[in-house]
């Protein structure tokens, strides 16, 4: 996959193994496995009921369908900076497949898996990266005395996100990997939940509609003072937003000056 690694070849195991403890303990994760392994189940039974042309066509589609999803899937792999980002699309992917070959076996069991699916939607939702690397979780009360007191660093880089935004789970890596590159003496780290705490996104003038492209919203305080954001205030929603990446958040807020600055004792 085309992810900037942060680990060591050697953490494959426990990351292996985090993943599969995850599959398990999310219902997320957990119900999409059960509805996808259902088709096995399915599939077997429909063997002993279906004529022999019909097993045979089905057979050749699922193969089909099989390969199709394992190149997008390897394209999706060789795009995509995050595991979260890679799951979603991975499972999109999937469905619609499940979708396709439920459809070639069954009308009723294809109508039957996209009411099981938009259940799981209703029910559960994709977990966030849960490290937060060298960033702090931060309340709007806290954020304000950093600020205000400047106790701390002269720069913060906040990032405004919600936990029920597709846009930010998939981005959620991204940012504590940023902190753990860019941290210093000038510059911190923080996040703040709009999902939690509505108040802080009306007054930074962030809107909490997933349909504007405003989440995740990042704030760069220079002494108090906004610096710059992504997206910008005057941002055009549009169907494809900008994929978030590191590179992208680092050359916007030119966090590489800011780490020479540092560094040349500036």
């Amino acid at each position: 996959m085309g992810k900037e690694s942060s680990s060591s070849s050697s953490s494959n195991p426990v990351q292996v193994f985090q993943w599969l403890n995850r599959m398990v303990s999310e219902p997320y994760y957990l119900f999409h496995f059960l509805t996808f392994f259902s088709y096995l189940i399915v599939r077997s039974s429909a063997t002993q009921v279906l004529a022999p042309h019909v097993t045979h066509h089905l057979l050749r589609r699922e193969i089909q369908t099989l390969l199709v999803f394992a190149m997008l899937a390897l394209v999706k792999g060789v795009k995509e900076e995050t595991w979260e980002a890679f799951i979603a699309d991975a499972l999109f992917l999937a469905k619609i497949c499940l979708f396709l070959l439920a459809f070639t076996m069954d009308r009723r069991l294809a109508i039957w898996y996209i009411l099981v699916f938009l259940v799981i939607h209703m029910l559960t939702q994709q977990p966030p990266f849960e490290g937060l690397g060298t960033s702090s979780k931060l309340t709007p009360l806290q954020l304000e005395s950093l600020l205000t007191e400047g106790t701390t660093t002269r720069l913060w880089l906040v990032e405004f996100r919600a936990s029920y935004s597709p846009a930010c789970i998939r981005s959620s890596q991204q940012f504590p990997e940023l902190s753990i590159t860019y941290s210093s003496k000038n510059l911190s780290f923080g996040i703040v939940d709009v999902g939690l705490f509505p108040n802080a996104a009306e007054k930074f003038g962030i809107s909490l509609s997933g349909s504007m492209g405003q989440l995740p919203t990042f704030i760069l305080f220079e002494n108090a003072a906004e610096v710059a954001r992504f997206p910008e205030l005057d941002f055009e929603a549009t169907y494809f937003h900008p994929t978030i990446t590191k590179g992208l958040l680092s050359r916007h807020f030119e966090l590489d000056r800011y780490l020479l600055e540092y560094i040349n004792g500036k």
